[in-house]
């Protein structure tokens, strides 16, 4: 008597390839070739016609959170369908792949959980790092970029543990949709030093390490493993860090900003897409850069990032480098900040004023000094506001700029809106039209004696698709501060700000053209600051090159 089994047939490994899987866009002579027969439905799509019924599809969906659950169910099916449909409706749907959308993406992902994407490395098993990216099956040369985060501050939500992996699922997306950065080229990460949330402590479903965040020397070893093993799995890759925590964001940036190519994002494209609206704002103000003196309202990782850039463009534009810090003002929880301090951040010490310079400013009934008192005493010319505390740049405040300048620029950029400091509406009314503003939200535009003013959102994804695109296609050794100011030019370059109510900063639009004229202008600076391994003749037809295209492409079945 003949045993019998039954056998469960295989699906054809391309049926479950995103980056090589066409679906119904198979034609009949490659469904042949690859054992598909049978296996779709007679129709063949073109990519077009796929993209138009999946566009459709994701339209119908209930709400924000089920559109993005449904792309990346798509992601995760068809990478080159799922690529057109964000490139041709980028602006509509990149708060669905990435902010704000995602914040909620994240909170549940342990309880949404479908398929894993990216890799996962754990502080408990620090020693499988080298076995991790093994996994990938890729070579040295193959990888172009990696987004990795330990998510303690993930956007304004805080510490979200292993579901941080998405934000770095979502940082890649735009990396590609915006700049075409290969997606077969990329890695996202997730480190997962436990978390301090008790909810997901407690969660029964909750995926990630069920600890604590490990902090200190441990934690310190982890990270520097992490990015040794990355540098050398991966020596072209740029090392794009997110939502760390801000001191921890810091120090890893200073630590090892000169012996790693690293990025972080939260900090340099943050400080980056702002100056950029500042060079716009000084074509108007008449103020030199080198003459410019800032108040930042909340000087944590973010706000002191942005002094940071700025005190830089300072000195580019000729201030002496000890002059250019004290033209900067920080004010936190403790009011404005003076080296007599004992809660000082190490961030916020180079800025902290000397007490016996402000002795006799007035403080309030608990001692500190305002932001009211600093705008009328110090005459900024920029107010900066990172604090998230809504409502706190007043009528007061606004019309005390006008003390130090006759074009106040003022940037509100903390967000959400239930956040921001002051809303641009009444920033324009209350200084008659002149302030020159910008968000960290898109606002609608804003209609005040006749003329509507355009408000320039300080949105990072303006900025670091074309600093990523222009750090691979130069092979830079590291992100300078020559290719971060270059960035922010070449994005304050896409605007007019002259006319009335005219924006400060160029519109999400289009913006692979404009990742591509960023690109090229980081490509420059990485030459002229000697950190290009790369040196193309032509330097924008190298970046336009170094785009990838949705488009199914001769050999992408094999």
């Amino acid at each position: 008597m003949t045993e019998t089994h039954a056998r469960t047939p295989a699906t054809p490994s391309v049926l479950v390839d995103p980056l090589r899987n066409r679906d119904v866009a198979f034609t009949p002579e490659e469904r042949a070739a690859l054992g598909l027969t049978g296996r779709l439905p007679s129709g063949v799509f073109t990519l077009e016609r796929q993209a138009q019924r999946a566009y459709q599809q994701m339209q119908v969906q209930g709400s924000d959170l089920a559109k993005n659950v449904y792309l990346e169910q798509l992601h995760d099916r068809n990478e080159t369908l799922y690529f057109k449909v964000l490139a041709e409706h980028l602006v509509e749907l990149l708060p669905i792949v990435y902010d704000p959308t995602v914040g909620e993406a994240i909170e549940k992902y342990s309880h949404e959980y479908r398929r894993p994407r990216g890799i996962f490395l754990s502080i408990d098993h620090p020693d499988d790092m080298e076995k991790a990216f093994a996994t990938l099956q890729l070579g040295p040369e193959d990888v172009d970029l990696i987004v990795c985060t330990d998510a303690e501050e993930i956007l304004g939500i805080g510490d979200w543990g292993v579901g941080g992996i998405q934000i770095s699922v979502g940082k890649l997306a735009v990396y590609t949709a915006a700049a075409g950065i290969d997606p077969r080229r990329v890695v996202p990460v997730s480190l997962d030093v436990g978390t301090d949330r008790e909810s997901l402590l407690e969660d029964p479903l909750y995926l990630g390490n069920r600890h604590p965040r490990v902090r200190g020397a441990d934690y310190d070893a982890f990270i520097e493993k992490y990015l040794e093993t990355a540098s050398s799995t991966f020596p072209d890759a740029l090392l794009h860090f997110e939502d760390f925590g801000p001191s921890n964001a810091r120090r890893i940036l200073e630590q090892y900003g000169e012996r790693y190519r690293i990025f972080n994002d939260d900090m340099q494209g943050t400080g980056a897409i702002t100056l950029a609206a500042a060079l716009s704002a000084v074509k108007v103000s008449g103020v030199r850069m080198r003459e410019q003196k800032l108040v930042v309202f909340g000087a944590g990782t973010a706000g002191v990032g942005i002094a940071d850039q700025l005190r830089d463009a300072m000195i580019r534009d000729g201030a002496d480098p000890e002059q250019a810090a004290t033209q900067v003002w920080l004010i936190d929880k403790q009011g404005l900040l003076t080296r007599d301090m004992t809660d000082l951040r190490d961030f916020q010490q180079p800025y902290a004023r000397d007490p016996a310079e402000v002795a006799d400013w007035a403080g309030g009934s608990d001692g500190k000094i305002s932001l009211l008192e600093t705008v009328r005493r110090v005459k900024p010319t920029i107010l900066l506001g990172t604090s998230t505390v809504h409502g706190a740049f007043t009528r007061e405040v606004v019309q005390a700029m006008f003390e130090g300048t006759e074009r106040p620029i003022i940037f509100p950029i903390s967000n959400p809106t239930s956040r921001i400091e002051a809303m641009p509406a009444d920033v324009i009314a209350w200084s008659g039209g002149k302030a020159l503003v910008a968000t960290g939200i898109p606002v609608a535009p804003v209609e005040y004696d006749g003329v509507s003013y355009r408000i320039g959102q300080a949105n990072n994804a303006l900025l670091y698709p074309g600093l990523g695109l222009g750090t691979v296609v130069s092979g830079a050794s590291q992100v300078t501060a020559g290719m971060l100011l270059a960035a922010a030019q070449a994005v304050a370059d896409q605007v007019d700000p002259s006319g009335p109510g005219a924006s400060l900063l160029p519109p999400v639009d289009n913006l692979r053209e404009s990742s591509a004229i960023t690109a090229t202008a980081v490509v420059k600076a990485a030459l002229d600051d000697g950190v290009a391994t790369s040196k193309p003749i032509d330097i924008a037809q190298a970046v336009r090159e170094a785009m990838w295209q949705p488009v199914y492409t001769d050999g992408a079945t094999a």
